[in-house]
């Protein structure tokens, strides 16, 4: 790792933060699709009916809204810390 050059490791760093990137939102929709196919569906069988799929949109559409407003209030978090530590180590 030493033996690359910057633009190198910045490359390797972008590629390691984008296949994160990519699980997160893998995991992100493996977790909605089970929680909300087990609170709205009832009877699994071959069709999804009208009143299923409203639940399913609208199961979606909040645990979407959640997840942003956890992940806003997460990085915000985390700016205020890190902008604290940079205070701590200028003195």
């Amino acid at each position: 790792m030493s033996s690359l050059s910057s633009n190198q490791k910045d490359q390797i760093m972008t590629k390691i933060k984008e296949q994160v990137a990519t699980e997160n939102a893998q995991q992100l929709l493996i977790r909605m699709t089970e929680k909300c196919f087990r609170k709205c569906i009832y009877k699994p069988g071959t069709v999804i009916d009208g009143s299923e799929r409203k639940c399913i949109a609208m199961c979606m559409d909040r645990y979407l809204d959640s997840w942003r407003l956890v992940s806003v209030a997460y990085n915000n978090r985390l700016l205020q810390e890190s902008g604290m530590q940079s205070v701590h180590s200028d003195q």
